[in-house]
């Protein structure tokens, strides 16, 4: 497992839009936050480890929308449809790992741990559970009060070729590499039968036969809601998710594409053959992306609830 400082990202912050936020923000305030967080996500994936992907994810799909701010966390009420109903996060899981996390928190330092905090110290401790690299997570960020259904446009679906990733991500500030390098942390998890029947059905020539096959009698032996491991090691955190894509394992379009695109193509055989590389990479672009649009204190608050607004 490696340790990564962030102070030469911090002495260059402003490219990075990271000096709202510092690694000390809680140091005063609630000094536990990180070591409750922490317990909460390592009891939660003792029981189930499959929750690691779905916390990962959730910090990914928050970041994506409006910005790291906590709004997908919130539920849809009689007048509004919430981001986490959308059929882009339906797949998403770990919201009672959070809102355990919450509470605890709250009964310690009420009012001052913003939601959005939580899913990145989250998603960082379900990294490093599954094997990933440690990396110390900048905190600060205020809590969003607008989660809307049409604003998960902004998600990538699994059907998106390199070019359109290419272009989703460049739009958030990431470069062709960090885009590859965070479409890594598709080494945890697994995705339904819906999200790629269509290459089984019209023989994409970019899938292996072998897994095709194989595949596909997994999805006919149930339906759409069937699920396949991303890789071959969909609960530990690490590089085989490259190395399949080297193969024709990949499952999804959006990942088999960055393996057929010679713009993307260098940077997947680079992380499938050092996987140190990949988690030191890994790590610079968690950073990075945990910083999206992030809300300081004139632009947010801190939700005692996740699920709902003050």
């Amino acid at each position: 497992m490696l340790l990564f400082s962030f102070q030469v990202l911090l002495n260059n912050g402003a490219s990075y839009g990271v000096l709202a936020l510092n690694m000390d923000y809680y140091a005063m305030r609630c000094p536990f936050a990180e070591m409750i967080v922490r317990m909460t996500v390592n009891q939660a994936l003792q029981r189930d480890p499959t929750l690691a992907a779905g916390l990962l994810r959730t910090h990914f799909h928050d970041c994506f929308v409006q910005g790291c701010d906590g709004s997908v966390l919130i539920d849809s009420t009689k007048d509004n449809t919430a981001e986490k109903d959308s059929p882009a996060n339906l797949s998403l899981r770990g919201y009672e790992v959070i809102d355990q996390a919450k509470q605890m928190i709250e009964y310690r330092c009420p009012g001052v741990v913003s939601c959005a905090d939580i899913i990145a110290m989250a998603a960082r401790d379900a990294v490093v559970w599954a094997g990933g690299p440690y990396y110390d997570v900048l905190k600060g960020r205020k809590d969003g009060s607008r989660s809307r259904i049409e604003d998960t446009i902004n998600l990538p679906p699994p059907t998106l070729n390199s070019t359109a990733l290419i272009s989703m991500f460049g739009q958030h500030g990431f470069t062709v590499q960090e885009l590859v390098v965070l479409a890594g942390g598709h080494t945890l998890g697994v995705a339904r039968c819906a999200s790629f029947k269509d290459r089984l059905k019209n023989t994409d020539p970019t899938m292996n036969m072998y897994f095709a096959n194989m595949v596909s009698r997994q999805c006919n032996a149930g339906d759409d809601n069937t699920t396949v491991g991303l890789d071959m090691t969909m609960n530990s955190f690490d590089n085989s998710y490259f190395r399949a894509l080297q193969m024709g394992y990949g499952l999804l379009t959006a990942d088999q594409t960055l393996y057929q695109d010679a713009e993307t193509k260098g940077f997947v055989d680079r992380y499938a053959m050092n996987q140190a590389l990949f988690f030191f990479d890994f790590q610079r672009a968690m950073l990075k992306m945990g910083n999206i649009d992030v809300k300081e204190a004139d632009q947010g608050d801190v939700r005692l609830n996740c699920r709902k607004l003050n």
